[in-house]
């Protein structure tokens, strides 16, 4: 596989989003590497008034700030996180959140950190991911594009069949059709 950097990555949210899609994720834990097949993203774009950058910069949303490819990491309802990628030019508010992932390598390591869970549902939502990889607020701020511990690879095969959707879980701006997910996968987190 070979790693993603930032020039690699388009310059835009919305291009970003759709090419995100059939990449591979990778964390390196201390256990050993877990990956999955990126199978859904959302994109929140510049002005997006839905998205975590909305308010402006502050100390928590600061990586949606940075270069593109760097990672937010946020937590949600109070129960689990979430991964964004900030994608668009240094100093411009925008991110693309991974919804879910096709489970690749590192499994036993994933059903170790979501006890109880079938295999199909291991990654399969942004919440659920995070847990499954092991992703935490430690990580905001990471550069996806270093190849360290948090990473992004292409994938050798056939491109990601793609369709879109409108977003999950809004309440404003639900029309708007900025969910990119692979056609068919079981491995989504709400089907088209």
């Amino acid at each position: 596989m070979t790693h993603l950097t930032r020039r690699s990555l388009p310059l835009a949210t919305v291009a970003l989003a759709r090419f995100l899609v059939g990449k591979r994720l990778v964390h390196r834990t201390a256990d050993g590497p877990i990956a999955g097949r990126i199978v859904e993203t959302e994109a929140y774009p510049p002005g997006d008034p839905t998205g975590y950058f909305r308010n402006g910069l502050t100390t928590a949303n600061a990586p949606l700030f940075a270069a593109r490819g760097t990672g937010y990491v946020r937590m949600m309802y109070g129960t689990c996180f979430n991964l964004n990628l900030a994608a668009e030019r240094a100093g411009v508010g925008a991110g693309v959140l991974i919804r879910a992932l096709e489970p690749l390598a590192g499994i036993e390591l994933m059903r170790a950190n979501r006890p109880g869970v079938r295999d199909r549902d291991l990654a399969r939502g942004p919440g659920r991911l995070c847990s499954a990889l092991g992703i935490g607020r430690e990580l905001s701020g990471i550069d996806l594009t270093a190849g360290h511990t948090l990473w992004l690879e292409s994938m050798r095969g056939r491109p990601a069949d793609i369709v879109i959707s409108t977003r999950i879980g809004l309440s404003r701006d639900q029309h708007r059709r900025l969910r990119f997910l692979e056609r068919g996968s079981v491995y989504v987190s709400v089907p088209p």
